[in-house]
């Protein structure tokens, strides 16, 4: 399979988006279910200040994702799906949804825990490498991120495991590597920042 030679526009999503409201079966996946359950145990607090979610979707990670966060900036390129993230998170209060192209529109402020769950395969190696600058920046001491990606075969820019692995070689300076697992479908990998002194 010939793999995209240039990280997926906004463009992209906004096709994916008009002929499916939930493409990828976020709201009936077996798969999805238990993946965000995973996603929720592997987090070491029980709550986070200020958190961001990057690539949120529909916002079905985001509903859960905010109950464990006093702040919870979620950020995706594509419009349709921000709206219905919006509408999924209409009780939480403490969400706020931004239309933002990551790695050039990142935004600012410090994250105590930053979730990026199926996107870095959207990529390409440079791209990925200016958003694990980011994230250095990004994640406050003692702050961590959550990294959950398919492992299957796709014609993206990258795999799920070449992304994960470069974001892991790039922030490996600064973010520790505290907890890996996987599935036959998918891995999870924890960064944790080191603590301040």
């Amino acid at each position: 399979m010939t793999r995209r030679t240039a990280s997926l526009p906004p463009d992209y999503f906004d096709g994916i988006y008009a002929g499916h409201p939930d493409p990828w079966g976020f709201t009936t996946s077996a798969y999805e279910a238990a993946k965000y359950d995973a996603t929720l145990a592997a987090l070491s607090e029980e709550t986070y200040a200020d958190a961001l979610e990057v690539g949120c979707s529909i916002g079905v990670l985001t509903r859960r994702l905010a109950e464990r966060c006093t702040r919870l900036l979620a950020l995706d390129v594509a419009e349709t799906a921000l709206a219905a993230a919006r509408a999924r998170c209409a009780a939480c209060p403490n969400v706020t949804f931004r239309r933002a192209m990551v790695p050039t529109e990142w935004p600012p402020g410090r994250f105590d825990l930053v979730v990026l769950s199926e996107v870095l395969y959207f990529f390409t190696p440079a791209d990925l490498d200016r958003l694990a600058a980011h994230l250095i920046g990004a994640v406050k001491p003692g702050g961590e991120v959550m990294l959950v990606h398919w492992t299957g075969e796709t014609d993206y820019p990258s795999s799920g495991d070449d992304a994960v692995e470069a974001v892991i070689a790039a922030t490996a300076g600064t973010l520790a590597h505290r907890h890996h697992s996987r599935t036959a479908e998918y891995r999870l990998d924890v960064l944790q920042a080191r603590a301040a002194l």
